[in-house]
C-alpha cells in the first residue's frame, strides 16, 4: 500500500537515537510499509539491516553532498510496486493514526497530497517498543509537545505520479517543503491538511550534520538555491494553502479563504499585538502566558 522514504543523516550519538526511534515507530504501522533509506551516511546500512529495510546507498546529490528531492521521488518510484508513497523526516515519530488517514483520504481522493505540521518534543532516551508506547508518547507530547507553526511541516504523502517534474531541490533545505505544496496546487491536485488527525511527533536535535548549523538550512547558500528554484516569495505555499483538512473525527472539510484569513490575522496580531507590546508593557497590561 505505502512506501515511505527518507535520507538520513549520520546514525551518531543522539542524532543516531532519535532516527532509530523514528524508523522503528514506521515498521510498527499496520499493514507495515516499505521504507527506504537513501544515502551512504554512517551507520546507514548497518541500520537499514537490522530492521529489515530497503537500503539504496547512490542518490544524486548538490555540490554541497545533499540528497536532491528529484532523485529520491524518481528511485522510489522505480524500485515500489504501490501507489501511495511518502517523504518523512528522519527524525518524526509516527503513529497508527497516520495509516488510517490515507485510508480516508485515499477514499476521497483518487490523487492527493497529504501534509501535517509537526509537534516539537524533547527526546533524550530510546523508545521501549515493548511497552503501550503509542499512547504513552501521544500523552507527553499533549503535556510537553510544542505544536510548530505553519512552515513546520515534516510529513508529504502522495499517489504515484504526482510529481512528475521535479527541479534539483536540496533535502533538509528550506523552501523544498513549500515547493512540494506549491506543485500541488498549481497543478490541481487535493491538498489535505492531516494535523488534527495524526500526531507527527518531531524529536528535536541539533544541526551539528550542517556545515553552516542551523542558519544554514534556513538561510544558507543551499537554501537560496532551493528559494530561487521555488520560485516563489517566502512562505507563499505552506499547510494554509491546503485546500481540505482531516478533523479529529476523521472527516474530510474543504477550506475556502484559509491563506488569506491567515495572512489578514498575521498582519493584525503585528499591528495590535507585535507593536503595542512596549506600551502595554510600561502601563502593566502584557497578558501572562498560560500554562498547562
Amino acid at each position: 500500500m505505502l512506501t515511505i522514504m527518507t535520507a538520513t543523516k549520520p546514525f551518531v550519538g543522539h542524532t543516531g537515537m532519535i532516527q532509530r526511534n523514528a524508523l522503528r515507530s514506521w515498521t510498527s504501522l499496520s499493514p507495515r510499509p516499505q521504507i527506504i533509506l537513501f544515502g551512504n551516511e554512517a551507520g546507514i546500512s548497518e541500520c537499514a539491516a537490522e530492521l529489515g529495510l530497503h537500503h539504496l546507498p547512490e542518490v544524486v546529490r548538490n555540490r554541497h553532498g545533499t540528497p536532491l528531492l528529484a532523485d529520491i521521488f524518481a528511485q522510489a518510484e522505480r524500485v515500489s510496486g504501490d501507489e501511495l508513497f511518502a517523504y518523512v523526516n528522519g527524525d518524526i515519530i509516527l503513529t497508527s493514526e497516520f495509516m488510517r488517514a490515507l485510508t480516508l483520504v485515499r477514499r476521497k481522493f483518487p490523487a492527493f497530497l497529504a501534509v501535517g505540521r509537526r509537534t516539537n518534543l524533547n527526546v533524550t532516551t530510546p523508545i521501549d517498543f515493548s511497552t503501550n508506547w503509542q499512547e504513552d508518547l501521544k500523552a507527553r507530547a499533549c503535556r510537553e509537545g510544542v505544536l510548530d507553526t505553519h512552515t513546520g511541516i515534516d510529513l508529504f504523502a502522495f499517489t504515484r505520479g504526482t510529481y512528475r517534474e521535479v527541479p534539483p531541490l536540496a533535502i533538509g533545505r528550506a523552501w523544498f517543503d513549500q515547493w512540494c505544496i506549491k506543485y500541488a496546487r498549481v497543478n490541481g491536485i487535493p491538498v489535505v491538511d492531516v494535523t488534527r488527525f495524526v500526531p507527527s511527533i518531531h524529536q528535536l536535535h541539533d544541526y551539528g550534520h550542517v556545515a553552516g548549523g542551523r542558519q544554514w538550512v534556513y538561510a544558507g547558500p543551499e537554501a537560496d538555491e532551493n528559494l530561487a528554484l521555488y520560485g516563489e516569495r517566502p512562505h507563499t505555499y505552506t499547510i494554509f494553502s491546503a485546500t481540505h483538512g482531516l478533523t479529529a473525527s476523521g472527516r474530510i472539510r474543504r477550506y475556502f479563504g484559509r491563506r488569506q484569513y491567515f495572512a489578514v490575522r498575521t498582519v493584525l496580531w503585528k499591528l495590535l499585538v507585535q507593536r503595542t507590546l512596549p506600551f502595554r508593557s510600561r502601563l502593566g497590561l502584557r497578558r501572562r502566558a498560560r500554562t498547562h
